[in-house]
């Protein structure tokens, strides 16, 4: 069953010019900052902000602290299935690609892919599924199969012909981390990476995401007053070079302070013992424009086009596609 799903992959850089294209999914977090009457100026500072923590990480022969400028592309993904119909081609996924310029010596390097993750289907599980399951209380509880969809259909992609023939490395996926969840710092310290925190009890973003094949670990970069969640397959040390995991963290580090500037652009660093909360005031806004709640309504909106244009059409063969399907070795 698995060669009746496949993958086309399409591309769109990400700059001051960038406008969301009709197929993209509207909440994603590069279509909320390019909409409104300040769109261009609010993409102009994300991208300002970007290279500034760059060039801050890569201080080495680096005087003037602008050698680096980053060239990013937003990577969709559509999974395609072999019968015919309307509904034969789905939006899956966006991820984004990093690529870094020495502008000293006109060098390009491949950053890592992955970074921010936008999905359809994450917001049919988290936005229908999930609050079906609990509409009528006593307790929390995870519909039969919570995830497991997704993840094959992830696994899947990464270890498919159109992924493989464009990037060489798997993703790595970094987003916040959980405001439910305590983190407790360690004595691992990483010279890019920073300082290792460590918890006890994965989030259920945590365990959605070890669905997909990707663990976790969390690191406060140099200079950061927060740790990221980090998502990898492999090695997350070892198989990435310095200016990879440069490129990530001064991206996701610049989109986290836009996003959730009460936990990455506080006042004050985490302590030993963090528990991250968007409720403290002792923090700076950017100047640059995103609206939280049109994004926390827009994902029900798109959970609901999903079962209606993904899950409903195509639930038979998706189905005996995952019950069929097996991880690739590694």
């Amino acid at each position: 069953m698995a060669n009746d799903i496949t993958f086309n992959i399409t591309t769109t850089r990400f700059d001051e010019h960038y406008a969301p294209s009709d197929s993209s999914r509207i909440t994603t977090n590069f279509a909320n900052l390019a909409r409104g009457e300040h769109r261009q100026q609010n993409l102009r500072n994300a991208l300002t902000m970007i290279d500034r923590r760059f060039n801050d990480l890569a201080r080495w022969d680096n005087p003037t602290g602008d050698r680096y400028t980053l060239e990013l592309d937003i990577i969709s993904a559509s999974l395609q299935f072999d019968d015919e119909g309307d509904d034969r081609e789905f939006p899956l996924l966006e991820v984004l690609d990093i690529g870094i310029v020495d502008q000293s010596t006109g060098t390009r390097h491949q950053g890592i892919v992955g970074n921010n993750f936008s999905s359809y289907l994450r917001d049919y599980d988290f936005s229908v599924l999930l609050p079906a399951a609990n509409a009528g209380g006593g307790g929390f509880t995870l519909p039969d199969g919570f995830g497991e969809l997704h993840g094959k259909l992830f696994q899947h992609f990464l270890d498919s012909a159109a992924y493989k023939a464009r990037f060489p490395k798997s993703p790595v996926i970094c987003i916040s981390v959980s405001t439910s969840k305590t983190y407790t710092r360690t004595d691992n310290h990483h010279p890019v990476l920073g300082v290792e925190y460590r918890q006890d009890d994965y989030s259920l973003t945590d365990q959605y995401f070890g669905q997909m094949g990707l663990q976790v670990r969390y690191f406060m970069p140099p200079g950061s007053v927060a740790p990221l969640a980090f998502y990898f397959r492999g090695d997350l040390l070892s198989d990435y070079s310095t200016l990879e995991l440069i490129g990530t963290i001064s991206t996701m580090e610049a989109f986290q302070k836009i996003y959730r500037p009460e936990i990455y652009n506080a006042n004050s660093a985490a302590a030993n013992v963090y528990s991250p909360t968007l409720d403290q005031q002792d923090f700076s806004r950017t100047e640059i424009g995103y609206d939280r709640e049109e994004r926390s309504q827009l994902a029900k909106t798109q959970g609901a086009y999903t079962a209606e244009h993904f899950v409903k059409p195509h639930g038979d063969v998706l189905d005996a596609w995952a019950a069929n399907y097996s991880v690739s070795p590694r």
